[in-house]
């Protein structure tokens, strides 16, 4: 994990556009085995709107207190979920995906988006993603 946040910490360039950084950040991320998405949604009003990601094609609204990433949005908090089946409300973009990790981006005390992680295999996120996930979260709140 210390190997990925570091390449993250060295792709991030705080003078481009945010968008071309969550696009970097995102492929990193895609890095991490046995996932099938990965991404960032992007709070507007009382809304997460899909942002840069890799993976199928995704809801493209959610929101906020709705899903895996509105919960998380509306509690400040990285949720990880190991069976998305048994996540009441959950929004099933891809029935592939059989777990889930969220991390809200928290700037100034205002959620700005979440990055959201799937993987087809159930119970696959740890502390140990959810650190890191902190960590990049950290790292990108002053690029908004």
């Amino acid at each position: 994990m210390k190997e990925l946040l570091g390449k993250i910490k060295a792709v991030i360039e705080p003078t481009i556009p945010l968008m071309s950084n969550l696009s970097n950040v995102s492929a990193l991320l895609n890095e991490l085995p046995n996932i099938n998405w990965c991404g960032f949604y992007l709070r507007k009003d009382d809304y997460l709107y899909l942002g840069p990601f890799q993976g199928e094609v995704a809801c493209t609204i959610i929101p906020l207190g709705k899903g895996v990433c509105g919960y998380s949005a509306s509690t400040k908090q990285t949720i990880i979920v190991p069976d998305v089946n048994l996540f009441v409300g959950h929004i099933a973009c891809s029935s592939l995906s059989k777990s889930e990790i969220v991390t809200p981006i928290i700037k100034d005390n205002v959620v700005v988006g979440v990055i959201d992680i799937d993987a087809p295999i159930y119970d696959r996120f740890s502390n140990s993603e959810a650190n890191l996930l902190e960590e990049v979260a950290d790292i990108l709140k002053d690029l908004f």
